[in-house]
């Protein structure tokens, strides 16, 4: 857009010259494509974030069956929006998410998308916290909790959140983060993909060696509905699923890597199946586990005596590996925090990649943003209780849907637009539902502005998917 600009206002000769050259530069920079085995992982990694954790908390509510196949069900409908938002890009040239909304809305429908994506991804703040709680502690309450590094070596400068976030900023989030191909995370989301299967096989252990124990409770294959109460209940598990496999706003970033020869298709169907199978597996065995006194975040569960030899290990373990995944899943956020920001405050400048002042600029500060908000800002929490269940769903369901029932390119086909109608019907009930479970909570004054480490994971969860 900027370049067309350029063109009109400088002579013709030296505006192809320079639009030549901004094209082999992008060429250069884009290098080889994309593997298919890496944007997998970069995908599945985008699906998986600190929502796995709420997963057998929802299982616990329906039971196993109905659980089970919900997830199934949101994994067919979250296929269904990535495969229209992909064939209204293809039909429109479209090499952005924000580039089919303005197709579609205008400018309006743009700017709302890149805010929508600012919204859910800055998100990271939260997940920034949270690695912070887990490896040091937190006296949020008026009780300290201890964090791993505290419970080995005693309390320190050096175990303190303000120097391990530092270490973990300057050693993890910035160093990735420079990066200019999401293709670059490819091993780190892989690691991050691992250490999530790596929960799972720890927590599958610990269920199957309490099941030969006997120690197992039979569970529930249906929903417990006893009253009104119960009833609620069931509907509360409804923004946990809706938004567990949202990923849509780095569709685009990976397709556009993996080069023309190479559809998008297999690999978000790969990366779902992936996610599903972890999902459900880590659901079923959370859930068999721990049975009714299941958490809201099953991390919370493993701050406890789990009734096994060495479990005071198996529960760091589970702990420190939680808190790496968050870190790796940081940069692949970051990447789309970092494009939708550049592309609301510099809408017509060239490439972000080929601007090595700009994107040095914007990276080093949203990353020292990023940090200062995590140590300083507490009260953010309460902002995003709100703000992010809103702009997930929307970046999920509500847009997707909107898009193909305004059909700008006459493409969508009455299945699509019926499939539509039910996203946004789902999202909008997901969010009310998510909003006034906050609202309530505050209220009641369940949660405090400054929350305990199990009260942030189960707030993160109803607030994003990540």
């Amino acid at each position: 857009m900027g370049q067309n600009e350029v063109a009109v206002e400088s002579p013709l000769l030296t505006s192809n010259k320079d639009d030549d050259d901004d094209d082999d530069d992008e060429k250069n920079l884009r290098g080889a494509a994309a593997s298919f085995t890496g944007s997998v992982f970069n995908l599945s990694t985008t699906i998986i974030g600190a929502g796995i954790m709420a997963l057998p908390a929802a299982i616990k509510v329906l039971g196993v069956a109905a659980g089970i196949a919900a997830i199934i069900f949101l994994a067919f409908l979250t296929e269904t929006s990535l495969d229209i938002l992909m064939r209204f890009s293809r039909v429109g040239n479209a090499r952005s998410y924000g580039d089919v909304m303005g197709y579609a809305f205008g400018w309006v429908g743009r700017l709302v998308l890149q805010i929508s994506v600012l919204i859910n991804n800055l998100i990271l703040v939260v997940y920034v916290i949270i690695i912070g709680d887990v490896l040091s502690g937190t006296s949020s309450t008026g009780i300290h909790h201890f964090g791993v590094l505290e419970g080995w070596f005693g309390e320190h400068w050096w175990t303190g959140r303000a120097f391990v976030l530092l270490v973990a900023t300057i050693l993890v989030f910035t160093p990735l983060g420079f990066f200019k191909r999401v293709d670059s995370l490819r091993y780190t989301s892989a690691l991050a993909v691992a250490l999530a299967v790596m929960f799972l096989v720890i927590i599958a252990g610990i269920t199957i060696v309490k099941l030969f124990n006997g120690s197992i409770e039979r569970p529930r294959l249906l929903p417990n509905i006893t009253d009104a109460t119960s009833i609620w209940n069931l509907f509360t598990a409804v923004p946990v699923l809706v938004t567990a496999f949202v990923c849509h706003y780095n569709v685009h970033t990976i397709d556009n890597e993996l080069g023309e020869s190479s559809p998008i298709q297999p690999v978000v169907r790969a990366s779902l199946v992936l996610c599903s199978l972890i999902y459900i597996l880590t659901a079923l065995f959370g859930f068999l586990l721990f049975g009714e006194s299941t958490l809201d975040d099953v991390l919370a569960n493993f701050d406890t005596d789990l009734g096994i030899p060495y479990s005071s290990l198996l529960n760091d373990i589970v702990r420190i590996s939680y808190a790496l995944h968050l870190m790796l899943v940081f940069p692949v956020i970051f990447f789309s925090l970092r494009f939708n920001l550049d592309d609301l405050i510099f809408p017509s400048a060239r490439s972000l990649d080929l601007d090595r002042c700009r994107f040095v600029f914007i990276t080093t500060g949203l990353i020292a943003l990023l940090y200062v908000a995590a140590n300083f800002v507490p009260s953010i929490w309460t902002v995003f209780q709100f703000t992010g269940a809103t702009a997930t769903v929307c970046l999920g369901f509500i847009f997707p849907g909107a898009i193909a029932l305004r059909d700008p390119q006459g493409v969508a086909t009455k299945k699509d637009k019926i499939l539509s109608i039910v996203m946004i019907f789902l999202a909008v009930f997901s969010n009310v539902v998510a909003i006034y479970s906050n609202a309530d909570a505050l209220f009641r004054k369940h949660v405090d502005p400054h929350h305990s480490l199990p009260e942030k994971l189960s707030l993160l969860i109803y607030s994003q998917d990540i």
